[in-house]
């Protein structure tokens, strides 16, 4: 695959998830916010079963009894996660909630530094400040109040759980795809099932069913089958900037198709969130140029190490194997991109 086709796999995989929440605020008039999160789940599970079958190509390695943990704290996290994102749709504003979106880069980077002990960049904390003060700015009920939104703060909990399952995943990422995200749909969508039927929410007619099924299946299972398809010809790093897009396509189909009042609040805070959002794509693809593009040697030579730092831009495995003068090379990726996955 091209990289024009990957970048372009990967802006449909934005468009496809953007897609989630205007879509989803009209169905919850006639399914219950639980029920909903369910049938998301279990579209993206069913229809990613089916790709499955009909995909021919070696898939990947298998998950193992070792990756249990994490495979359980994923299913149970994308079981809460749903479920308070469709509260807080159904509670506030479908522009609102995509804006809100962008809080899982910081839950997903806080919960890296925090517990995985991952390093992070001056720019994306400066990310991090930007994308906080815009949420805040985004929760308050309005200009004359200090009570906050409850619609927020559910959507805030969503992405606080998404921030914990990315890095549950992460850990599995190297597995097979189809494995892990039929897993995320079929079980996580029953576990939200079960609880909508301990709450006692009414099953919605057919017809609902299947457009939440769909959503689930184009929002969830194919964004997410289009952007593993983009990251592996163009990287993580690159295929998350190009996916940051999503939560303003999605603000976007609010005010055009849902007809959603622009504040001077919200209009402020989305120029913060759209700088929050740029520094965050600039210091993914500085830092995945960086991973590309900056290697160091290291020789021995009259009985001193001699480290080089090389800047280039085509392929280099014959750097490794060749010796020509008898030195023992090696070579050291200084930087490994790390990016929040949304």
């Amino acid at each position: 695959m091209s990289k024009t086709k990957a970048i372009v796999y990967a802006l449909l995989a934005a468009v496809f998830y953007a897609i989630n929440v205007p879509v989803s605020k009209l169905l919850l008039v006639h399914i219950g916010p639980t029920t909903m999160a369910a049938l998301l789940y279990l579209g993206a599970g069913i229809g990613m079963s089916v790709l499955s079958v009909a995909d021919k190509s070696d898939k990947g390695e298998k998950l193992d009894r070792h990756d249990l943990p994490y495979t359980i704290g994923m299913i149970v996290l994308d079981i809460a996660a749903p479920i308070f994102m469709m509260l807080g749709i159904s509670y506030g504003t479908s522009a609102n909630a995509s804006l809100l979106g962008n809080f899982e880069i910081v839950a997903t980077t806080l919960i890296a530094l925090l517990i995985f002990k991952e390093r992070v960049s001056r720019r994306l904390w400066g990310a991090i400040a930007l994308i906080t003060f815009s949420s805040a700015l985004l929760s308050f009920e309005g200009a004359g109040s200090f009570s906050f939104s409850y619609g927020s703060l559910f959507v805030i909990a969503a992405t606080v759980c998404w921030g914990l399952e990315n890095n549950c995943t992460r850990n599995i990422s190297s597995k097979d795809t189809y494995q892990i995200v039929i897993l995320k749909g079929i079980f996580s969508g029953l576990g939200a099932l079960i609880i909508a039927f301990i709450k006692h929410e009414s099953m919605p007619s057919p017809g609902y069913i299947a457009a939440a099924l769909l959503l689930g299946f184009a929002a969830y299972g194919l964004s997410i089958f289009l952007y593993v398809r983009a990251q592996s010809v163009i990287g993580a790093a690159k295929t998350s900037a190009y996916y940051a897009v999503a939560p303003f396509i999605g603000a976007f189909l609010s005010f055009a198709f849902l007809h959603e009042e622009l504040t001077v609040i919200y209009l402020i805070s989305l120029l913060v969130m759209i700088a929050g959002a740029s520094v965050v794509v600039a210091d993914t693809l500085i830092r995945s140029h960086e991973h590309e593009h900056q290697h160091t040697y290291t020789h021995f030579h009259n009985g001193h190490m001699h480290t080089h730092i090389i800047f280039h831009s085509h392929t280099h495995d014959h750097y490794v194997t060749e010796t020509k003068h008898g030195h023992h090379h090696s070579m050291k990726e200084l930087e490994s991109a790390h990016v929040p996955h949304s």
